[in-house]
């Protein structure tokens, strides 16, 4: 497995992570807390050594039982933890349909105290602020992740969702070591923060690096997802008329694939990976073969001439995707 350097902290990781919300959250009915823990050591045996999670990422079970997934991540790889970087995130509570916001210092404190329980570890190699607070300054932040970082509760801290501004301001007083923002072919939004992650020796870490999935191509105009507990149902990527946008990037993919004998999701995945060596996506799944399908993506090269076409063709096109801009 190829591997990559996590930003400013010398850390090796696995050059595809692995994140862990769809286990219990946000893609369907949860799985049984031992089914993700199973999922989850495999994905270890198959050379994953980053791993992705957050204190809101819950399931609530049939019989009213409440499942973390923290819980799940950290028995996971509790027998191998000084092999692996666990990644995790404080400041987003759920408030019915709305997200609460919440990075005040003492928060902050609380938080990661019930993240140590909840992983069973006295560390956390990467702790995020999930979302902007915009009534915390981020100087203020800062200071309290220093602090943790030198009462050893945390080795390194980053930035979910973040701006430039904000980050700048953050890493002057605690040096950020990674930003997780929303990346993919479709979603791209975010691209003027290459130079300055580059520029600070961060590294980008790409949450739904597929689109939700929908780069995989393993879906179509007739796929259905179940209402409420899985977010894909609502997306608009999924709609007739996100495939009517999408379809001429689809096909590419599919052409590259076949040609590179590879998958529609390896050259999503290889295409970020081969523009940008600070770059490290997460994809998530719960399927032995997702997993080893992302994983090899590392391995697939695309040449410039390639990614210049694959290029060419995202500015041209105005994709309908989730959390569009």
């Amino acid at each position: 497995m190829k591997q990559r350097i996590l930003g400013n902290s010398g850390m090796q990781v696995s050059a595809v992570g692995l994140g862990c919300m769809g286990i219990t959250h946000a893609s369907g009915r949860p799985m049984s807390k031992q089914d993700g823990i199973e999922i989850i050591r495999k994905a270890y045996d198959m050379g994953y050594t980053f791993f992705d999670t957050a204190e809101c990422y819950t399931a609530i079970y049939p019989d009213g039982s409440t499942a973390y997934n923290e819980e799940v991540v950290g028995e996971a790889l509790r027998s191998v933890r000084n092999k692996v970087v666990i990644a995790t995130k404080y400041g987003v509570h759920h408030g019915g349909d709305q997200l609460i916001l919440d990075s005040r210092p003492d928060t902050i404190r609380n938080s990661v105290e019930g993240s140590l329980a909840r992983l069973g570890t006295d560390y956390i190699d990467l702790y995020y602020q999930h979302r902007i607070d915009p009534n915390v300054e981020p100087e203020d932040v800062a200071e309290t992740m220093a602090m943790l970082i030198k009462e050893g509760k945390i080795r390194y801290w980053g930035i979910s969702e973040t701006n430039e501004d904000y980050l700048r301001r953050a890493h002057a007083i605690c040096p950020v070591t990674a930003v997780q923002n929303r990346y993919s072919m479709m979603a791209r939004w975010h691209e003027s923060l290459f130079p300055v992650v580059e520029e600070l020796s961060i590294a980008y870490v790409a949450f739904s690096p597929l689109a939700n999935g929908f780069l995989s191509g393993r879906y179509d105009e007739n796929s259905r997802f179940e209402q409420g507990v899985d977010f894909r149902s609502n997306m608009p990527q999924y709609t007739s008329e996100g495939f009517v946008r999408s379809r001429e990037l689809l096909d590419l993919l599919n052409e590259l694939a076949r040609q590179k004998n590879a998958t529609p999701a390896q050259i999503s995945l290889a295409w970020m990976l081969c523009k940008n060596p600070f770059m490290i996506p997460i994809p998530g799944s719960r399927k032995m073969e997702r997993l080893q399908e992302n994983l090899r993506a590392s391995e697939i090269t695309l040449i410039t001439e390639e990614i210049a076409m694959i290029d060419t063709l995202l500015d041209k096109t105005d994709f309908l995707i989730f959390g569009g801009h």
